[in-house]
Parts: C-alpha cells; sequence; structure tokens
C-alpha cells in the first residue's frame, strides 16, 4: 500500500492520506450482468457400493442431536413448528391442490404425447431414448451388458421410462405406529406426489387423513401425546381403477384412457404439459421445505412423514448387516420426482447417436425431450444442459477437434 502524504497548507491543521490500494465504490443502484452458463454437465452418477451423501452434513446433523438429548435429560419438551407437530401449514394447503391438480394434467397429457413421439427402453438397464430409434451408445449397465459390449437392447418405451413412478405408503396417521414388516400388505402404496399433497392439505375420500387439532408434543425423539391412536376410517367402495376418480393420479393405464391427439392440438397439449411439469417440481420443492419426507440411503425407497418405516426390503449395498432395513436420511427433490436424464436428439428421424461423438451430445429429462419434440418451448433452465449452441461435427472432424 502506498501511502502518499498531501502537502499540509497553512489554514489546516491535520495530515491526509490518499490510499491508492482502496477498491472504488460502486453506486447503489449499480447492477451487475447476469452471465448464462453456455454448457452445464449432468450431476454424477453415484456408484452402488457406497451410501448417498447426507443432503445436510453431518456434522450439522450430529450437533441437532446433541441439543435434542441434551434437552431430553433435562427433561424439556422440544419445541415444534406446523407441520412437525402434526398441524397443517394454512398457506399450503393452495400449493397442494395446484400440485395434485397439475399432476392430472401432467399425467394426462404424457399419454396423449406418447401417441405421438417414439420413445424406446432398454430391457436390460434403465436406459430411456426418445427418437424413432435406439442410439448406438454402448452405456448399458444391464446383468449381460458384457456379453453385448455395452450395447443397449431397445424395446417400445412406456409413460412410466418417461415419468419414473415413485411410490409410498399411504398412512392415515404418519405420526402414529410405524408400518412393520409383517403389516406392509394393510398399507396402500400410491404416488409419493399424492401422498405428500393428501399429507399437506388435500382431501380424497379414497384416501384419508388424520387432521389434528391438538399438536403433537415431543421430549426428543419420544412421543409425549400424540392424541391417542385413532383407528383408520372404512373407504368408499369403488368399481375398479380405472373407472374411478384415482385413476388420474396413477399412470397405470393412461396410454389406454387417453386417445392421440389431433396433429393441430399437439403443440398446445404439449406446451401445458411443459408447464404442469414445472408447476409440480416448483409446488413439491415448496412443499418439501415444511414437510419431512424420508428416502433410503442405499435404494430408491422414498416415505412421505416423520420417520421411515421399518419394512425389511432393501436390497442393495450391504442390505445383509442391516437385516435388509432401509437407511433413512432426508430426501431430495430428485429422489421424489425423478428427472430421468436422457441423450438429446435435434432430429427425430435422424442418424442415431454414436459414441465417439458423445462429448458433443446434450442432455435433458425424458419429458422435456418429448414435450420439446412435440412444439412446446424449451425452459431456460434446461437449454444449458441440452448443448443447443453445440454443432455435432462429423465422425472425421471429431478427430480434429482438440
Amino acid at each position: 500500500m502506498l501511502l502518499i502524504p498531501r502537502p499540509i497548507l497553512k489554514k489546516e491543521c491535520s495530515m491526509r492520506f490518499v490510499c491508492f490500494n482502496q477498491k472504488p465504490k460502486q453506486h447503489p443502484n449499480f447492477k451487475k450482468r447476469h452471465v448464462s452458463t453456455q454448457n452445464v454437465d449432468l450431476p454424477p452418477v453415484l456408484p452402488k457400493n457406497k451410501k448417498k451423501p447426507y443432503p445436510i452434513p453431518f456434522k450439522q446433523i450430529q450437533e441437532a442431536a446433541k441439543k435434542d438429548k441434551k434437552l431430553a435429560q433435562m427433561g424439556i419438551e422440544k419445541h415444534l413448528d406446523p407441520p412437525k407437530n402434526g398441524l397443517l401449514v394454512p398457506t399450503l394447503v393452495p400449493v397442494a391442490y395446484e400440485v395434485i391438480d397439475n399432476w392430472k394434467l401432467l399425467i394426462k397429457g404424457l399419454a396423449q404425447l406418447l401417441h405421438i413421439v417414439p420413445v424406446f427402453a432398454c430391457s436390460e438397464c434403465a436406459a430411456v431414448h426418445v427418437a424413432s430409434a435406439g442410439h448406438n451408445i454402448r452405456d448399458c449397465s444391464g446383468p449381460t451388458s458384457s456379453q453385448r459390449r455395452g450395447s443397449h437392447l431397445w424395446v417400445k418405451g412406456t409413460i412410466n421410462d418417461v415419468l419414473v413412478p415413485v411410490e409410498s405408503y399411504h398412512m392415515y396417521d404418519p405420526f402414529g405406529r410405524r408400518i412393520k414388516h409383517e403389516s406392509r400388505f394393510d398399507y396402500e402404496r400410491i404416488p409419493a406426489v399424492v401422498e405428500l399433497c393428501v399429507q399437506a392439505g388435500v382431501e380424497i375420500p379414497e384416501y384419508p387423513s388424520r387432521r389434528r387439532t391438538q399438536p403433537v408434543r415431543m421430549i426428543g425423539k419420544r412421543v409425549i401425546d400424540r392424541g391417542g391412536y385413532v383407528k383408520e376410517p372404512d373407504k368408499p367402495c369403488s368399481s375398479t381403477l380405472s373407472s374411478s376418480p384415482l385413476a388420474d393420479l396413477d399412470t397405470l393405464g393412461a396410454c389406454e384412457r387417453y386417445p392421440p391427439p389431433t396433429p393441430e392440438k399437439v403443440p398446445k397439449i404439449a406446451q401445458e404439459t411443459m408447464n404442469a411439469y414445472e408447476k409440480v417440481r416448483w409446488g413439491v420443492t415448496k412443499l418439501m421445505r415444511e414437510y419431512t419426507v424420508k428416502a433410503c440411503g442405499y435404494c430408491s425407497e422414498v416415505h412421505v412423514g416423520p420417520w421411515g418405516h421399518s419394512v425389511k426390503l432393501c436390497g442393495e449395498f450391504k442390505h445383509q448387516w442391516r437385516d435388509g432395513k432401509h437407511g433413512w436420511q432426508d430426501a431430495l427433490v430428485e429422489e421424489v420426482l425423478p428427472p430421468n436424464y436422457v441423450w438429446h436428439v435435434r432430429d427425430l428421424k435422424g442418424t442415431p447417436l454414436t459414441g465417439n461423438l458423445k462429448r458433443f451430445y446434450g442432455k435433458a429429462p425424458a419429458l422435456v425431450e418429448v414435450c420439446m419434440h412435440s412444439g412446446a418451448r424449451v425452459p431456460q433452465c434446461y437449454k444449458a444442459m441440452m448443448r443447443l449452441d453445440i454443432i455435432v461435427p462429423d465422425s472425421q472432424e471429431a478427430d480434429m477437434v482438440a
């Protein structure tokens, strides 16, 4: 730092210094220019021989547990805010209804678009491709992939290949008794998004939920007052799933329920489906900030509630050491609503993708890819990972690229 004294005038009695190392002050109304990312890589694929990383730092989890244990030893009741104490959050009830309405619209629109856009799925692994034919990238991870040198076995895809079904046990009282392994067939499995909306305030007669008027009280991990155990009311009788209102909430048989649209209606349906998908993701993210959702750290099991169930059906890494029990941790939005990334294809009827040009291809969620080829606008958040500004070279030109 250079300090240069200014000569003292006769009328001054102090010395002033000018600092040349000081940063210039910005105007308060000055706004930084937003620079958009050109290309974004997808999140890395987690190995199956390790546990998933915790969404919250483990040190922070330990500190919270020590604080709760200290309060429990002193006999002090834990302070719980809604919905952690079993009460509804009034401001999130409209959000839950908006999510359930867009969920129905999402299933309906996707089922109609699958009559127009071809989708292929690998019968050996979870790979999906949106094009008139499967790609030639050898990245199959199936059990017999070594015999085929990584080539996929493509079959016609379904709606469950695009919108991956994630189911959860429906509980009348999430703060009641835990689901045991022997009693797992007494509880119905429904989409996790629907169960989250039901617990957030959506009233569905076929899926009743206990609405508390008095909060749940806890000391540490022990519940001291849950208002007693209440028996689940009898469900209304329904003839079949296809004719009941519940059919709109599930992807089962959706392509058979909805006929193919006319060509002039396809762009409108595609845009409505894209908007519904974004609203569902926005609503689920907002609900999961308040309502607890648990996910297994080893497999894809998800449970909506304050704590996980005790069903012993985990078959992933070191499940023998845990007797098949799940390793519960806080869930991410991607675990409740998986994006299921696929390779981006610019022309459905073009040349199949090849492995030597893989670094020039982008990816996008399967649903976004289907809607884009049907005439919908691509949201800005997906353009970077789709690499729309990259010109894919020929095989001979790719060898000359550094």
